[in-house]
């Protein structure tokens, strides 16, 4: 019992985003830690978007709104990703937002990680194994998150822009995310996205992932403060 209590306490979810070891003073001056891990992070986000699009079960908002975009485009996903960042990313220039190198690299790295991934992940054919890359992105997209987001080089075009929304008119960041996603999601299924089960599952558990991850991001480096620009990026739940 007392090794069920301990897992449970260490697996007590964050929702703000910590400073660890490898954060970054200014968004342009990474260490090289801070920059492998900021990209470590980007590149196993793209692969969990992968396994959600190789698992045929639907997929996150915004890859529903990317395989929209794509099948009416002929564009490879990677590049309907990419594409749908950066007009999402010029969407910042009347809230006023600054970008960072994170968010440069976000839209560069997961795009690619993305169609890589694509690329080279076999689809499966039996419902436990679908069911399993589901879960298996969600986690991956969780820890993915923990770790691109503690490295302080700023928020990737979706999430600053989300923020900025929230910072200039006031209303919780949960609810601007909702209704991004809501719209996003329904757009991408309108142009052929696909939706389902993996849909359902990115919506009620990604929120979670992603405060396990930032809690044991947290634990194992001894934060010290928070970073409160980021602070409510991680508000998936509220």
């Amino acid at each position: 019992m007392s090794i069920v209590v301990a897992l449970k306490d260490f697996l007590v979810g964050s929702h703000t985003v910590p400073r660890t070891r490898w954060t970054a003073s200014s968004k342009w001056q990474p260490s090289l830690t801070t920059f492998l891990i900021l990209n470590f992070g980007l590149y196993l986000f793209g692969t969990g978007e992968a396994l959600f699009v190789e698992a045929g079960l639907g997929n996150g908002p915004w890859t529903v709104l990317a395989q929209g975009v794509s099948k009416q485009t002929s564009l490879p996903l990677g590049a309907a990703t990419f594409a749908i960042s950066a007009m999402v990313l010029l969407l910042w220039i009347p809230l006023k937002q600054r970008p960072g190198l994170g968010t440069v690299a976000n839209m560069i790295v997961i795009a690619a990680a993305l169609q890589i991934g694509i690329t080279i992940i076999p689809p499966v054919h039996q419902l436990w194994l679908k069911v399993l890359m589901v879960l298996g992105g969600i986690i991956a997209i969780g820890a993915a998150s923990g770790l691109y987001l503690t490295c302080g080089l700023g928020p990737g075009p979706r999430d600053g822009w989300m923020t900025a929304i929230h910072q200039r008119t006031g209303v919780r960041v949960s609810r601007v995310r909702m209704a991004i996603e809501l719209t996003v999601l329904t757009i991408g299924w309108f142009l052929g996205g696909v939706v389902g089960f993996g849909t359902l599952a990115f919506a009620f558990l990604i929120g979670k992932s992603l405060a396990i991850w930032l809690g044991v991001v947290a634990k194992f480096t001894h934060p010290t403060s928070v970073l409160g620009e980021l602070s409510e990026v991680a508000e998936l739940e509220g």
